[in-house]
């Protein structure tokens, strides 16, 4: 019951309120992403959601135009594709906030398994399987867990070959921990763990 209908009414209201009340915010980032370099404000990337329907995340921009044919899907904390309002949005996760219009749109929920690219998710298709019975969500165990993940990935040679074989793998293990333990307090938990590990 929870999950078809209190979970996206939850979603629904406070995505609807967030982005009313962040309008201010989303004018300056977007001023702010648009001064640097004159690009696009967001970025959006197809992901996998909810069996396996395929949507585009949004995010605001903190990289340079056309960043993924310049190097890896994963990013370091000290990558030189970012940029300088980028390494602030990144810093305070203010860059996924346009998420909140995926959660609107009900693509997302505020909270269930982060969104994986196609490419990562058909490495480990049997997992999924399981994973995309529920919607993706902002944030989640793994998300608070790998908050940092960008500055674990800063010291190793390659950062795409550590994420698919050390980082997902754990990831997953924590995916399919929400699953088992999806509810409203669960969430609830979630959400603010995640405001408290960025703001630590």
């Amino acid at each position: 019951m929870y999950q078809k209908f209190i979970k996206r009414l939850l979603d629904f209201s406070l995505s609807f309120i967030g982005l009313i009340f962040l309008i201010p915010v989303f004018l300056i980032i977007a001023f702010l992403v648009k001064k640097e370099d004159g690009g696009s404000v967001f970025f959006r990337q197809t992901r996998v959601g909810q069996n396996g329907k395929l949507f585009k995340i949004y995010k605001f921009r903190t990289m340079v135009e056309d960043a993924e044919k310049l190097g890896a899907l994963v990013t370091r904390e000290k990558d030189p594709r970012i940029t300088k309002i980028g390494k602030l949005l990144r810093k305070y996760k203010l860059d996924e906030l346009p998420q909140l219009i995926n959660v609107l749109k009900g693509e997302m929920s505020l909270v269930g398994p982060r969104p994986e690219v196609p490419k990562y998710v058909k490495l480990y298709k049997e997992k999924y399987e399981k994973i995309l019975k529920v919607k993706p969500g902002i944030t989640d165990f793994a998300a608070v867990e790998f908050i940092d993940e960008e500055k674990i990935l800063n010291d190793v040679e390659n950062p795409e070959e550590v994420y698919l074989k050390e980082i997902l793998p754990i990831k997953i293990k924590y995916y399919e921990k929400y699953i088992r333990e999806v509810g409203f307090l669960t969430d609830i938990k979630l959400i603010f763990k995640t405001i408290f590990r960025i703001f630590r």
